[in-house]
């Protein structure tokens, strides 16, 4: 059995009926069956397949701020690394303190606030690299995708820079059939969009997107026009020696060629909501929309996340030809050339909880990164 490198840590109970708080392993799995947040019910599960584990992921669920009467609600964070954890690292420790900070000021969740939150941990992000240029120049390299979900006040906020996805399952009461709304907007070059909206913030570079091997790549390097971190294609400080030379660019660039600016969407939650599936693109690489939202509306919640994952390397094993178990005999690094990690949050909502503005229930933490210790 290869164990994960990293570790979840719990604050407070949020056991529900998932058994250990802490979550468990299965090789190079790590899930959580099924908790209770504010709001709801919950599921979370994560698949490694890279040598270091690049995807991060966290929910927190209480006070969205410092005030103690301040707005209560479930936030809800994947984070897909790429070039390293680092950048996904930071993020888990930083995004959500710096939400509760600005929720503060405003004394409420806005939109605004989670804007701020983003590019604040952005800033802090590139100092950091600033801070570590000598010694380890390659962090400038690094990045990550960053989605966050915030359910307060009968209010679903969705911000996104990067592809991981954020899918609502609606049911028709009438049919009882499900149907897949997708919330979050992608910032991935394969997008004809995505490379428009490149060329007109980049007249001048005929260059700013590349197909390369039957890819869509911004500066023929990332797939992604959005991200936080990459601090080599946001300031040409970081993009010369002692970096790598496949990450050079011949010429400086004159402001950022990536930006940090999160998508925001704001979604007033009603009976027919269900349920929100959270996922990297690892997921959506072999699942559709659709398909996603009937596995979890066909099946019990326990498990939820878990089973989307197993159903995204049943295809992942078929399209290369070969049976699921022995896609779960191959080891991390080797597994990457067959699926990415994975991180699924499957949340489910409680129509008669959605409009308690200050909900109070147990504080629940869950996070894929450091442990910390328990809540007092």
């Amino acid at each position: 059995m290869v164990t994960l490198c990293w570790r979840p840590s719990v604050k407070g109970d949020g056991s529900g009926r998932g058994g250990d708080a802490n979550g468990r392993f299965d090789g190079l799995m790590w899930y959580k069956d099924l908790g209770v947040h504010i709001n709801g019910e919950f599921s979370m599960a994560v698949i490694q397949a890279n040598n270091l584990m690049e995807d991060r992921s966290q929910l927190e669920s209480g006070p969205l701020s410092s005030l103690k009467s301040g707005p209560h609600g479930t936030f809800i964070g994947v984070y897909d690394g790429h070039g390293g954890p680092e950048t996904s690292r930071f993020i888990n420790k930083t995004l959500f303190s710096n939400l509760k900070k600005f929720a503060s000021e405003h004394q409420e969740i806005s939109a605004d606030a989670i804007r701020r939150a983003f590019l604040t941990t952005e800033e802090e992000y590139l100092s950091l690299v600033k801070r570590q240029w000598n010694e380890k120049p390659q962090i400038a390299s690094v990045g990550s995708c960053c989605l966050a979900g915030i359910i307060c006040s009968g209010l679903l906020y969705i911000a996104n820079v990067g592809d991981s996805r954020a899918v609502l399952g609606r049911v028709d009461k009438a049919t009882k059939s499900i149907t897949a709304i997708q919330l979050s907007t992608e910032h991935n070059a394969s997008i004809e969009s995505v490379r428009d909206e490149l060329r007109s913030l980049h007249p001048q570079d005929s260059r700013i997107v590349v197909l390369k091997h039957k890819v869509w790549r911004v500066k023929g390097l990332i797939q992604v026009s959005r991200s936080i971190g990459d601090a080599y294609l946001k300031k040409s400080e970081f993009n010369q020696a002692p970096l790598l030379a496949r990450f050079r660019l011949p010429e400086p660039f004159p402001k950022p060629i990536l930006s940090a600016e999160p998508s925001i969407s704001v979604h007033r939650l009603s009976s027919k909501d269900q349920f929100v599936i959270f996922a990297s693109d690892g997921l959506w690489d072999h699942l559709s929309n659709q398909e996603a939202v009937d596995i979890v509306h066909n099946h019990p919640r326990n498990g939820i996340a878990r089973r989307l994952i197993e159903a995204a390397l049943h295809v992942a094993a078929k399209k290369r030809e070969m049976r699921y178990s022995d896609l779960k005999k191959i080891d991390r690094g080797v597994r990457r050339h067959f699926h990415d990690d994975i991180t699924v949050v499957v949340v489910f909502v409680d129509p008669y909880s959605m409009n308690r503005s200050s909900s109070r229930g147990s504080i629940l933490s869950i996070r894929g990164g450091t442990p910390s210790s328990p809540e007092s």
